[in-house]
Order: structure tokens, then sequence, then C-alpha cells
């Protein structure tokens, strides 16, 4: 029994003001799917009460594009952000007259097998960039058609598809945002399983003089020998989203304050339909502080058998809006969270075994006015838990077992004193009664 009780590790918990030694940053590590969220306009912003707000990080974050199983499809999606303004031209409140050819969902096929260059501006007409886009478009339209003649030069054209009328045609390529300009590619627009196209999308500037230079970089091919290119036009295309989901995995720094992790769909040139967005997502992981690698917790484990049940409590949960029953819903994550430090003493010494954070939840659907969003509103307790290992002497454990030792020997002396001096008695009674 003394031996058990000396094996056996006690602890003792209190709780105190938070004495944290990683400075004044919090890491916050993610790992979420979102089935019907473009990696095209997907975005991870930070702020909190301090008056922080950063937008679009992207140094510490990775996307790639999901299919409705929420496996990967393809490599990571790049989407590197615009570094300056995009241009517009002058504003045109008169008629706009007609350069680029009306793509519908039955005309499709038709116009991209029949030219090697197809591309299409997805618009909106209750869209502000689409209708600032408008007159560039068919005023580029009209050049490319006098320098590139449909019907002798048959090499390239621009359409536009009006995405409140061919609504499946811009689901099945995944527009999201307004307007995106697409350039389909004769030969490289390969139809898989998925439904999708292997296209580019453009980004760069969209007065006319842009838009023709960069249609006319399209068709006019690279000298032989010769990859150089126009870097501006290069950085404005990037291979389009190939599916309508998007997983972002990574990690944020922010501040050690009441704050908001927020995923949302975000751009300086597009419009969203908040009413098409649907915010529904999986939590594969998220875990506040640094990792906890498994054996670190196994060992704390030892000492406390309920430790770590709640430094991933949202780890696996599905939060699914289903659209048909609902529209315009900001999915919110309140977020408690607590300091857990476990201290071990070995040879008279402390040392830090685990420190981890652990959180409580709370999860609701709001309704929005505005774009819909996935937040994370978290708030840091200024206080911690403290678990203290209180191992047991061993110079205690030996005197206890010395006098267990000690004790066992001298009840057994006394009994055995007792039943021999009653033994002596007994025969000095039996002679008493022979005389």
């Amino acid at each position: 029994m003394e031996l058990n009780n000396y094996l056996t590790i006690s602890s003792s918990t209190s709780v105190i003001v938070d004495k944290s030694s990683d400075g004044d940053f919090l890491r916050i590590d993610f790992n979420l799917s979102f089935p019907a969220l473009s990696c095209e306009f997907a975005s991870v912003d930070v702020s909190d009460v301090l008056g922080t707000n950063r937008l679009n990080i992207t140094k510490t974050i990775r996307k790639f594009s999901i299919d409705h199983d929420l496996r990967s499809i393809g490599s990571e999606f790049h989407s590197e952000p615009i570094l300056h303004d995009i241009k517009h031209g002058d504003d045109f409140d008169g008629e706009v007259g007609e350069g680029s050819v009306l793509i519908t969902d039955r005309n499709f096929d038709q116009y991209s097998y029949q030219f090697p260059i197809l591309v299409i501006n997805f618009y909106a007409p209750w869209c502000y960039w689409s209708n600032r886009l408008k007159s560039s478009w068919e005023s580029a339209a009209k050049i490319i058609r006098e320098r590139y003649d449909p019907e002798v030069d048959g090499r390239i054209i621009l359409g536009r598809v009006d995405c409140t009328r061919e609504v499946d045609l811009c689901r099945r390529h995944h527009i999201q945002g307004y307007p995106s300009i697409r350039i389909f590619r004769k030969g490289s627009d390969v139809r898989e399983d998925h439904g999708h196209h292997d296209h580019e999308s453009y980004y760069g500037d969209r007065d006319t003089e842009s838009l023709v230079k960069t249609v006319e970089g399209l068709v006019v091919p690279l000298r032989i020998g010769s990859r150089k290119s126009d870097n501006s036009t290069q950085n404005a295309k990037r291979p389009a989203p190939m599916t309508g989901g998007c997983r972002i995995e990574g990690y944020v720094r922010v501040k050690k304050v009441p704050g908001n992790l927020i995923i949302s769909a975000h751009s300086g040139s597009h419009s969203f339909d908040s009413s098409e967005m649907n915010m529904s997502h999986v939590i594969s992981h998220l875990s506040f502080g640094m990792k906890v690698s498994p054996k670190m917790m196994n060992d704390a484990k030892r000492l406390i058998p309920y430790i770590g049940g709640s430094h991933d409590k949202l780890n696996g949960r599905s939060f699914i809006n289903h659209r048909d029953a609902d529209a315009n819903v900001t999915i919110e994550h309140y977020l408690q969270v607590v300091k857990t430090e476990v201290v071990a003493r070995r040879s008279s010494r402390e040392y830090k075994l685990l420190e981890e954070y652990e959180y409580t939840a709370h999860s609701s659907l709001v309704q929005s006015v505005y774009i819909p969003v996935a937040k994370f509103h978290f708030e840091l307790s200024p206080m911690q838990v403290l678990i203290t290992e209180n191992p047991k002497s061993f110079s205690h454990f030996v005197t206890n077992v010395c006098a267990i030792i000690g004790g066992v020997f001298t009840v057994a002396g006394i009994l055995d004193s007792i039943l021999h001096n009653t033994i002596r008695m007994m025969k000095k009674v039996e002679l008493g009664k022979n005389y």
C-alpha cells in the first residue's frame, strides 16, 4: 500500500493571473474547408479591439481548390495580391455599342470550340464594377473584331455572359464575383468528371488600351526560342479556380486581446451576390498557441488524465447552411480561451511539462445584412490554470517503510510475549492442581 501510494502521481490545481512567457502575441492554427467559397476570392482577415485590421493575409496561408467531397483538386491555388489599383476607362453615360458576342448556355460550346481563344466577361447588370467595365469591354471587343475579323482570321473573339440570366453557366465555371474575365484556350479546355474547363482568370487593368494589349498578347505567337513576355500581362493572368470550393490552412498571429478571425469573399474590384453565397464549412483543425506534440500530450496525460480535452474542441465538426432554407447567413463561433500550464518537479527542480490553450465554443447562424462571412470571435481570459505535480519524497517513503517494518516486528514481539506468558501460566496452574 505504501509503495502504491509512493508511485501514484498527485497534483494540485490553482487559478492565477496569466503570467505568460510567450510574448504579447498568440498563434492560431486552422484548417477549414468551404465547399461553396472559391479560392479566387477567399480571404483571411484579422481584427481586434485595439483597432488592428489585417486584410487578406497570404504569407502564412495556403489555399487548395476542393470538390464537394472536400478532396483537393490540383496543386496549391496561388492568389497573389494585385500590387496596384485596377485602372478603369472613362465613365460613359451614353449608349454603349455591342462589340462582343452574347454567350449563352446553348452556344458556349460552339464558340469555345470554334475559336482558338475565347475571352468572356461574366457580369451582372446590377454590379457597379460590371457597369464600369462595360464601355471599355465593348470598345476593346470592337477593336479586336476589326483587327482579327472572326470571319477571316478566326483566332479570337470576345464575349459576354449575363450571370443573372445564365445562372447555370456561371455556376459551372465557378463565377462568384462580378465581373470575372476568363480566358478559354482551344485544346486546353478538357472536360473532366468535375465539369470544369481549364482556363485563366484576368485580374489586370480594365481600360480599353490595357484590354486590347492583353488580348493581342494572346493572339500574336511568341518568337521561336523566346519566352519573354510583358510582366504586367503575365502578373495579371492566373489559373482560374478548378472548383467552387476551397480549403484554407495555415496560421495567423494575433494580439492577446479580444478579436476576430474572419473568412470571407473579398475583392477591391468585384461585387458579390450575398443571396448566392454560402459560408458553410468544416473545421478539420483549430487550435491556439504552439502545436503540442503527441508525446508531450501523453506525458501530460499521465499526470492529469483529463488534460487536453478542449484544446481542439471544434475539430471535425461541420457547420452547414442549407441555402434552400435561408440566405445571407453568417456563421459565428464564440470562443473563450484559457491558458493551461502543467509544471512537473524532478530532483527538487521545476520545469514546464506542457503549455496549451483550451477553449469553450458556442456557434450560431446569424442573418447577415452585408456579405455573409465565417467569423471566429476569440476572447482570452486574463487568468490561467496552473497544474503542479506534487512528488513524494523518497526519504519519506523509506521512513514510512521502516516504521511499518518496525511496527510489524514490535507487534509480533508483543503477541509472542503474550502467548509465551500465557502458556507458562497455564503450566503453573496444572502443576498446582497436581500437588
